[in-house]
């Protein structure tokens, strides 16, 4: 790193620290020419990738979009607000891990709604609804079925989908 103040190219770090929470490393640094002290912070710089809609369109990923659709979903349902920003957490650590710059949009819906499963199976059928553009009852029924089908979820406590009667 250059000096500030006379450009020099030679600095020798003198204290190194986190901050900002862990996610910055502070460091004092002392120029080698005019012996002139200054503090730099490093951070690590992930990229988010652009999403590219059904229609072709590429937007850069907005992770307050992603956090409204599920809240949407999730709205008056019993779940942690811990676990639904691990969950978020979880969504965006893995598009930035990706490694790609642009995503589907068919993706992260996808994405999404498997955390959703895993949350709380009314909040998935509400997202699936609206993320498949549902036309009718049949296809509420058809992902209903599908959700029972899955052996993993049977076993969770979860208020239940149909009234008691319908079991």
């Amino acid at each position: 790193m250059h000096c500030p103040f006379c450009n020099h190219s030679e600095t020798k770090v003198i204290d190194s620290r986190l901050a900002g929470e862990g996610y910055q490393v502070r460091r004092r640094r002392e120029c080698q020419d005019c012996k002139e002290r200054y503090t730099t912070f490093e951070t690590a710089e992930l990229v988010m990738p652009h999403v590219v809609k059904r229609d072709d369109r590429r937007e850069p990923f907005d992770q307050i979009k992603l956090r409204s659709g599920m809240l949407r979903a999730l709205e008056k349902r019993p779940v942690k607000s811990e676990d639904i920003e691990k969950s978020l957490g979880r969504l965006t650590h893995h598009l930035q891990t990706i490694g790609e710059r642009e995503v589907s949009g068919r993706l992260i819906g996808h994405m999404v709604m498997e955390e959703l499963r895993n949350l709380d199976q009314v909040a998935y059928v509400r997202y699936a609804s609206v993320y498949r553009s549902f036309q009718d009852v049949t296809e509420f029924q058809k992902e209903i079925e599908n959700l029972k089908a899955l052996p993993e979820l049977s076993d969770r406590e979860q208020m239940s989908l149909l009234p008691e009667d319908e079991k």
